[in-house]
């Protein structure tokens, strides 16, 4: 059904675009999924998700850069994205790139040692890290570290999202994921964020695997360090923040 779904409103606004576009559009035109990456990735600082491939369409998203999105198709300049909030848009193909994840041969590994940290990490964040670096090796990239400064940011941030009664990347204090690294002196080449409320370490892990967007975060070759914040919760047992970057 939720492949359905997704099916409909791909042709939804593929007829939108079509048929009720406020500006003339050229009518060659076309939606393709012809050589089109499965994902694709934020080159711009942010990029705005229109609802048709043109900025005079309502902004129905935005997301970040460094951000992998899933791609299912282009119109024009414009790629076709599955946002993880099920909305589907627009994104200029001036502001993204496609992204291609190394290829890996899967494998049965030994246990993975995680590097060692001078930061003194919960039970529970040891464990989620070492989750992290289980898939990692599995896929062949290297093992996360903990970051000091990116440690204490996400312990702040899963602390908000449960003190100020929030589920979202945007934070009512510092904003985004990126400007609230800029706040903590964060420097980065590439970052990203997961965020996830549930009843234990494994249960969000797997629910974050689950997640095509979330594991891509999981897995990206290019972050090297990490934070991982998680606050005890009334709604949802526990809430946890996940924040990357590469160096």
């Amino acid at each position: 059904m939720k492949q359905c779904n997704l099916v409909f409103r791909i042709l939804l606004i593929t007829i939108l675009i079509l048929t009720t576009s406020p500006v003339l559009l050229n009518a060659q035109t076309q939606f393709s999924r012809t050589n089109v990456p499965g994902q694709i990735t934020i080159t711009a600082s942010s990029a705005n998700v229109r609802s048709g491939p043109s900025t005079t369409f309502l902004k129905v998203g935005i997301v970040y850069q460094g951000q992998i999105i899933e791609c299912i198709g282009k119109l024009g300049g414009w790629w076709v994205v599955h946002l993880q909030s099920d909305v589907v848009g627009a994104i200029s193909a001036d502001l993204a790139k496609a992204y291609y994840p190394p290829n890996t041969t899967p494998t049965t590994p030994a246990p993975v040692p995680t590097p060692s940290t001078t930061v003194q990490l919960s039970a529970d964040q040891q464990h989620m890290l070492d989750l992290i670096n289980q898939e990692r090796s599995k896929a062949g990239v290297s093992l996360l570290k903990i970051d000091s400064q990116l440690q204490k940011m996400a312990q702040v941030k899963s602390d908000e999202m449960v003190a100020k009664s929030y589920f979202s990347h945007t934070s009512p204090t510092y904003g985004s994921p990126f400007e609230m690294m800029k706040t903590f002196g964060i420097s980065y080449t590439s970052a990203g964020e997961n965020i996830a409320g549930n009843s234990s370490v494994d249960a969000a892990h797997a629910a974050l695997m689950n997640s095509p967007d979330h594991k891509a975060n999981l897995l990206n070759p290019s972050f090297s360090y990490v934070g991982i914040g998680i606050t005890a919760s009334p709604t949802y047992g526990k809430m946890f923040a996940q924040d990357f970057i590469g160096r």
